[in-house]
């Protein structure tokens, strides 16, 4: 006999949109987890140098298109802007904008759509929340129909200030690989935690699993792609998986629906025990690396303003 579940099970979130099957942070590619039936896109944002706010991963346009350069030293428009740039990829995509990008889900068809924007740090970020609410509030109903759904990811502490002061309308996460990183920069600033698959497998990640759940934060988990990652991130109760592979995803899900026990069995935990990315020591290095990284674009995490070093409370808006 069939066994139906309880479980609530995690919505589903197109990383980079549908990016396993077209090419990434493309319209194409945010239409298809769409239709695919995610509950939610991700995208990364980076700032053209004549001031056009776009959806792209990379700082520069090497790995994924056609044309070479920092996307910061390159202008949108003109005979050799941007706007000419294609994937590499097939189906062949433009880049798509900010502006396209919200048009897509202000669509009467796609106002169900959460969209998680990934604030790479090589942006400014006064200049880079600034565009961002220029384009939602053009709007007229933005308050009730587009601001609820839109959810900002943040990697650095810098970024906490402005995004409060020109976007307090939006709701915050922190994107990140440490549960100790998250805790010590960004608990009192964020509704939600974006967090690395492996960061979660650790004694540390199940206790901030915990304190999530306990404090009520929303959790987020990157990138699941491997259905018996999926499965895990099922038991631990997380709000969202972030997957290139939303059909996996969603048939998945459909499967635990309907018969939770039967299905959940067929999906072993041992990959725990076996990839050296679940050891804390490796993830130590990893961690430090990451941060490393952030901080040589961006600056100290430590060396932020004042009040972000306190645990001044923050008034909670849910997810």
């Amino acid at each position: 006999m069939t066994s139906t579940t309880s479980h609530v099970l995690p919505e589903c979130w197109g990383h980079r949109g549908a990016s396993a099957a077209y090419p990434e942070n493309t319209l194409a590619s945010f239409e298809a987890a769409i239709r695919d039936g995610a509950e939610g896109i991700e995208s990364d944002v980076h700032v053209s140098r004549d001031g056009v706010l776009l959806m792209f991963h990379d700082p520069s346009l090497e790995r994924t298109t056609d044309s070479k350069g920092q996307i910061r030293d390159r202008d949108w428009y003109g005979p050799g802007g941007m706007e000419h740039v294609r994937t590499v990829k097939q189906p062949k995509q433009a880049i798509p904008t900010f502006v396209e990008t919200i048009a897509l889900l202000m669509k009467p068809e796609n106002q169900h759509v959460k969209f998680n924007i990934d604030v790479k740090v090589n942006n400014e970020p006064k200049q880079v929340f600034t565009l961002i609410d220029k384009t939602i509030t053009s709007y007229p109903d933005w308050k009730d129909k587009l601001a609820p759904r839109i959810i900002l990811g943040l990697w650095h502490p810098r970024f906490l200030s402005a995004a409060k002061a020109y976007l307090p309308h939006c709701r915050r996460s922190h994107i990140g690989t440490s549960p100790d990183i998250a805790r010590k920069y960004f608990w009192d600033h964020c509704d939600a935690f974006s967090m690395w698959f492996p960061g979660l497998a650790t004694a540390d990640g199940e206790k901030f699993r915990r304190e999530c759940k306990q404090a009520g934060k929303k959790l987020m988990v990157w990138t699941v792609n491997d259905p018996y990652q999926m499965m895990e991130a099922v038991r631990w109760g997380v709000d969202v998986i972030l997957t290139d592979l939303t059909k996996t995803w969603l048939e998945l899900r459909t499967a635990l629906d309907g018969d939770y026990d039967k299905v959940g069995a067929r999906y072993t935990r041992s990959f725990l025990w076996t990839g050296p990315l679940y050891y804390t020591a490796v993830q130590y290095g990893l961690v430090l690396m990451t941060r490393r990284k952030l901080e040589k674009i961006a600056g100290s995490f430590d060396h932020v303003d004042g009040e972000l070093n306190t645990r001044a409370a923050v008034v909670s808006v849910r997810v």
